[in-house]
């Protein structure tokens, strides 16, 4: 089954929502960073849920979303936009703890308590959107939900949940779903709902038992009517073209300082972990497209 998302509307339109599963790129972005299990499941829980925001977006809009609680994972790093391309990183990808005392992955140990979620949305302004609410939980899935509510002042619920192997290290299932209310939702319909999710199973439990995006936003509203389906995959914006960019905006002095010294540069990138490699050749042709644009 592929990667996609759903957007949806319930409740004669009192409720939008939004699920998603992300098996297939949660997988992909373990393996290019080697990541361990507990990694993983952080990594893979703030990208489902940044996935879901960029389906939020329009056009070319873009979202990134960081977030640092002070653990040892250090920070979690992810950008979605609203064609359902997405990519994502953590600053220590080899943590991995023992099971919690209910049986799932430490998230919470990994990540910390102690920090805050940031959300830029670059929505084609002059000034990008930014809101940030403190980490409530260290579980994702919490403190998604408590932003939704104290910085863009949307009451919502967050499910996110990633299932991993315990010996082989990779990804069984991965997915998500995002309620929202909307202004004037009365307050029995709110009740019901309230009372359905309570009564969900663990998102990752649903996606690997193979229900899809459809059937578990059927367990959450009432005739629930799908808007639309977005294919989802990992796209990294880097380029060797885009890394000579950065080179040539170095100036002259600086390439010539780096030539001098080292004799070759090497880029890398946090998203996708591609390493561009830039012999003495190579640094010498940039600085002389530096000095041909001076």
């Amino acid at each position: 089954m592929s990667d996609y998302l759903i957007r949806a509307t319930g409740f004669d339109g009192n409720v939008r929502a939004f699920a998603a599963r992300t098996t297939g790129i949660v997988e992909e972005i373990r393996r290019r960073h080697d990541m361990w299990n507990t990694a993983t499941a952080a990594m893979g829980r703030t990208l489902t849920a940044t996935v879901m925001m960029g389906a939020m977006l329009k056009g070319d809009e873009r979202i990134s979303v960081k977030i640092n609680g002070g653990g040892p994972i250090g920070q979690i790093v992810a950008e979605a936009n609203a064609h359902g391309e997405a990519r994502a990183y953590v600053s220590n990808p080899h943590v991995h703890f023992e099971l919690n005392d209910k049986g799932k992955l430490d998230v919470k140990r990994a990540v910390g308590t102690d920090g805050f979620l940031h959300v830029v949305k670059d929505l084609g302004l002059r000034e990008p959107y930014k809101g940030s609410s403190p980490i409530v939980s260290g579980e994702i899935g919490e403190d998604f939900t408590y932003y939704f509510v104290v910085s863009e002042q949307t009451p919502s619920a967050v499910g996110v949940g990633v299932l991993v192997h315990p010996q082989e290290r990779y990804v069984l299932a991965s997915g998500g779903f995002i309620v929202q209310l909307m202004p004037g939702t009365p307050d029995d319909v709110i009740d019901v709902i309230e009372q359905k999710i309570a009564k969900l199973p663990q998102v990752s439990r649903m996606i690997g038992e193979g229900m899809t995006p459809e059937q578990i936003l059927e367990q959450v509203l009432e005739d629930p009517k799908i808007l639309s389906r977005t294919e989802i995959h990992f796209a990294c914006t880097c380029s060797p073209e885009k890394v000579s960019e950065v080179l040539v905006s170095l100036g002259k002095a600086e390439m010539e300082s780096i030539i001098a010294e080292q004799g070759e540069a090497e880029v890398h990138c946090h998203f996708c972990n591609e390493r561009y490699y830039f012999d003495r050749e190579s640094l010498e042709k940039l600085k002389g497209e530096i000095e041909s644009r001076s």
